[in-house]
Formats: C-alpha cells, structure tokens, sequence
C-alpha cells in the first residue's frame, strides 16, 4: 500500500482551494472601493483646486512681469529725456560762450581801428 507521507506535498492542494465566491469578490471590492474612493475623490478635487490657483498664479505673474517692463519702458524714457535736457544745457552755454567771445573779438576789432 501507499504510505500517505508519501505523497506529494503539492498532492490535493487544488482539490483543497475553496471554490471562488463571485458575490463576495465583489463585495469586497465595493467595501475597498467604498473605503478609498471618497479619499481619492477628495484628492482629486484638491488637485484640481490647486492646478486652477497655479493657472491664476502663472496669469497674475504674467501681468506683473508686464508691468515691470512697462516700468522699464518708462525709465529708459525718462534717462533719455533728461540726458537730452543735459545736452541741451551744454549746447545752450556753448551758444552764449560764442555769443560773448564773438562780441569780445568784435569790440577788439572796433578798438584795434579806433588805434
């Protein structure tokens, strides 16, 4: 006869494996998806709520990025003014050094023919 030790370890292990129960496969999947899907939804809905704040952001970043160049605008604007006023300045004081020199070499003219 055949000692039952020895037999097969793996012998009857399928004969052994309880028939799957469809119905409570899918209960335990509802009572899974039921304990994690609000939890998820939740995440979803944060992420979502974080994905439009960054898209205002980025657009509010955009404006302000905008307006420093404008602001950048302006100040060149505003050096080029006033280094035109600067120059002006030197041209206007140029003008009066001739005029005044122009008058000094005429009296020396007039005096040097009066001699």
């Amino acid at each position: 006869g055949v000692d039952p030790s020895d037999a097969s370890p793996d012998e009857g292990v399928v004969e052994d494996l309880p028939l799957i129960d469809e119905k409570a496969v899918e209960q335990l999947t509802e009572g899974l998806l039921s304990h994690y899907l609000p939890d998820l939804q939740r995440s979803k809905s944060a992420l979502q709520e974080l994905t439009q704040n960054q898209v205002v952001l980025l657009e509010t970043l955009e404006q302000e990025i905008s307006k420093f160049k404008e602001c950048n605008s302006i100040l060149e604007i505003d050096a080029l003014f006033s280094e035109a006023k600067h120059y002006h300045n030197k041209l206007v004081n140029i003008r009066n050094e001739m005029m005044m020199l122009h008058e000094k070499t005429t009296k020396l003219k007039v005096s040097g023919i009066n001699i």
